[in-house]
């Protein structure tokens, strides 16, 4: 193993980081998804915003990202300007230059982009590194995997896909640069894998670390719940579930309302940040000083399991 590499792919973590100096490091990441709206441009600033995600999920600070862009002969070229000046708005937002990128031709639409960020090595906030009594935070409510699929099958009301949408354009920067400064201990974003399977990955091979987690205390996007009574589940549901049922133990009676929300697949996702306890009243602070709701899930235990309670 190089000793350059600070983080790679061995503990599942958000992005590499490649130390290049005593007080420099680069973070890089790549991603790109399929279309989750029709409206290109939108579609564009999404896959941005989740590829941006990356970064601030290390505590890091873009700089620079390559469009990646796979595209049907059959679509217009119109369009792809409309998701590629859609990726830009973001860019812009996050201060990072778009640089170039790379396209190929494809049967299916994909965009997303490969980022470089900065970071110092011992700012690095790793996915692993929660201690029993830390404080877990969330900082966007969950359900855009349940929305997207409703909004394809066309029974998402306005409502609900504008709560979806505005979810997952909302960049993770703010909630990141709250973290670092309230001294957190771990960070990962929800992703692919679900809530429950991040934190899963937070807990990594350690045994005895576990999370006692408040089912009530989770956050629903609007319209989620009714969504997924509806049926509207993607099939990333169930297979999170098979993946990462193993550490759940549920002393709940909500488990039926809750248990797939819980194993969603996010897209542009927030943040799970474990706190030090002494931190989680300057954290809850500055959310409110900015304007959000960041609720705090439960906290850290040495059961080692994920105790799902009421």
């Amino acid at each position: 193993m190089d000793p350059r590499l600070l983080v790679g792919a061995d503990t599942m973590d958000d992005a590499a980081v490649v130390q290049i100096g005593d007080d420099q490091a680069v973070v890089f990441t790549a991603d790109f998804i399929t279309p989750l709206v029709d409206e290109a441009r939108l579609w564009g600033r999404i896959a941005a915003v989740n590829s941006l995600s990356d970064i601030y999920a290390m505590g890091g600070q873009p700089l620079a990202a390559l469009n990646l862009v796979a595209w049907p002969r059959e679509l217009p070229p119109e369009m792809l300007l409309d998701v590629l000046q859609g990726g830009a708005a973001a860019a812009a937002e996050a201060a990072c230059l778009i640089a170039g990128g790379h396209t190929v031709e494809d049967r299916e639409p994909k965009y997303g982009l490969a980022v470089l960020g900065l970071i110092h090595p011992d700012a690095i906030l790793r996915n692993r590194g929660a201690r029993p009594g830390d404080r877990l935070y969330l900082t966007k409510p969950l359900g855009t995997g349940i929305l997207t699929t409703a909004i394809k099958a066309e029974f998402a009301s306005q409502d609900q896909q504008a709560a979806a949408v505005q979810s997952m354009i909302t960049l993770n920067r703010t909630a990141a640069h709250a973290a670092v400064a309230a001294g957190a201990h771990a960070m990962t974003d929800v992703t692919g894998f679900g809530l429950l399977g991040h934190l899963t990955e937070m807990l990594g091979d350690d045994r005895d670390l576990g999370i006692r987690l408040s089912a009530t205390a989770v956050p629903w996007l609007p319209g989620a719940r009714e969504q997924m009574a509806m049926g509207m589940i993607p099939r990333g549901a169930y297979r999170n579930r098979e993946a990462f049922s193993a550490r759940v133990q549920w002393d709940t009676d909500q488990r039926d309302p809750t248990e797939m929300l819980l194993f969603d697949p996010q897209t542009s996702g927030g943040l799970l940040i474990a706190l030090p306890p002494a931190a989680a009243d300057a954290f809850a602070a500055q959310a409110v000083a900015e304007g959000h709701d960041w609720p705090c899930l439960g906290h850290f235990t040495n059961t080692g399991n994920i105790r799902i309670c009421d």
